[in-house]
């Protein structure tokens, strides 16, 4: 067996056929087709809504409409995994996602194309929502190891997907992006049958034998996992109020242009990415739980400092400052809370990971219209929602951890 060179022998489990160099790659490839999905085609959406003779609104609700089937698939699909396998729910989302790209890009009204992202979306989900079970397969008590890989590979999708874009757009129509993502499915897909092998894949006794609304009720009665998820929900409605709200900040309060939101903006990506690194290499020496902690109350001194500068009407540069180590703190929270929930469940992971993703898009999707209701015209409300985020992580921390003290 190849091992990561960052893992000893006793951190990874005995899975003989992994090649960690091909395999976790490849897992973060396959969640990427959900940032590439939805990020691809942004700069596209003029352009589409001419082709369909359709006004734009009407457009950029394929994006809502995206969302909605990737968490109604999450839900779908996650029991499903765990019943009869992972493999072919990936093969299943893979093939689905390729066939129904290669649908959208003959698309010629604006109502079959809704439909259609509704369906990508909802079928993409397959192939996403076992990556977590699969990972917890390699990696054993080491998971957020694993996650934190996984997620560093998988940030660049977001980052790097507009500028591919509109880059494609200069070569082509937009009909072309919807064929890349096809092309990009089918390589996944010829990867997966060539090296996802797993033992999981082929030992039915992993499975679990809950029924639908079973395996959901295994996951929400589960002892010490209610507050784990609820950390890893909010985290995300703090990363959902910066998505939202950074380029209102950045370019209508502080004035600042389009390129320097887009260096700005990359400029915490590449933190988020950082912590994840950082994660990597000392998660299995201080476990998932002290990680979570130390960085929910970083976070929170973060938070504070953020809050303040904007309170104080500070300059951009102060702002900036504190929220490159505030997003990084996020993402070591993100990563170390979903591996505590995931390691509680040896047959439903798949459901777990349902319940975790499609919690976060509804609690993300909560972002705008709180940052709408508390909007001032400054960076206070955006500062505050995000700060009363990891608030509220520690309380959930504060409670999970005397929960247990009360167990032990």
């Amino acid at each position: 067996m190849q091992t990561d060179p960052q893992q000893s022998p006793a951190t990874v489990t005995p899975v003989a056929i992994v090649n960690l160099a091909i395999l976790i790659p490849m897992l973060a490839a396959i969640v990427a087709i959900t940032p590439l999905a939805i990020d691809m085609y942004l700069p596209a959406m003029a352009t589409l809504a001419s082709s369909f003779h359709s006004d734009i609104t009407t457009v950029q609700q394929s994006l809502s409409i995206y969302l909605a089937g990737y968490a109604v698939g999450m839900l779908c699909f996650g029991p499903l995994a765990d019943r009869i396998g992972r493999r072919p729910l990936v093969l299943m989302g893979l093939t689905g996602f390729m066939l129904v790209s290669l649908c959208l890009a003959f698309v010629n009204n604006v109502e079959l194309f809704l439909a259609l992202r509704f369906a990508q979306a909802f079928i993409g989900a397959a192939a996403t929502v076992v990556v977590p079970g699969y990972i917890k397969e390699v990696y054993g008590e080491n998971t957020a190891k694993g996650m934190s890989y996984v997620s560093l590979i998988m940030m660049l999708a977001p980052l790097i997907a507009p500028s591919i874009g509109s880059l494609i757009l200069e070569l082509g129509e937009w009909h072309l992006i919807f064929f890349i993502l096809a092309a990009y499915a089918f390589i996944l897909l010829a990867l997966v049958l060539w090296k996802l092998k797993m033992p999981s894949d082929s030992d039915a006794n992993s499975r679990s034998q809950k029924s639908f609304f079973g395996a959901y009720a295994v996951v929400f009665t589960k002892p010490g996992t209610k507050l784990h998820i609820a950390s890893g929900v909010l985290t995300s409605f703090a990363f959902f109020c910066y998505l939202t709200a950074s380029p209102f900040v950045y370019m209508e309060v502080f004035g600042l242009d389009k390129s320097l939101f887009a260096i700005l903006f990359s400029t915490n990506v590449g933190a988020l990415m950082l912590a994840n690194v950082i994660n990597s290499r000392i998660v299995v020496r201080y476990g998932s739980r002290l990680m979570l902690k130390v960085s929910t109350l970083l976070a929170m001194l973060a938070g504070s400092a953020l809050l303040l500068v904007n309170l104080f009407g500070l300059s951009y540069h102060f702002t900036v400052a504190m929220l490159i180590p505030f997003m990084g703190f996020l993402g070591i929270m993100s990563v170390n809370a979903d591996a505590i929930v995931l390691m509680k469940f040896k047959k439903e992971t798949g459901t777990a990971t349902a319940v975790i993703g499609t919690l976060r898009f509804g609690c993300g999707a909560m972002a705008g219209p709180l940052l709408a209701l508390f909007y001032t015209g400054t960076a206070v409300p955006f500062s505050a929602l995000m700060l009363s985020a990891v608030i509220l992580v520690g309380l959930c921390q504060f409670f999970a951890a005397h929960g247990v003290q009360c167990e032990e």
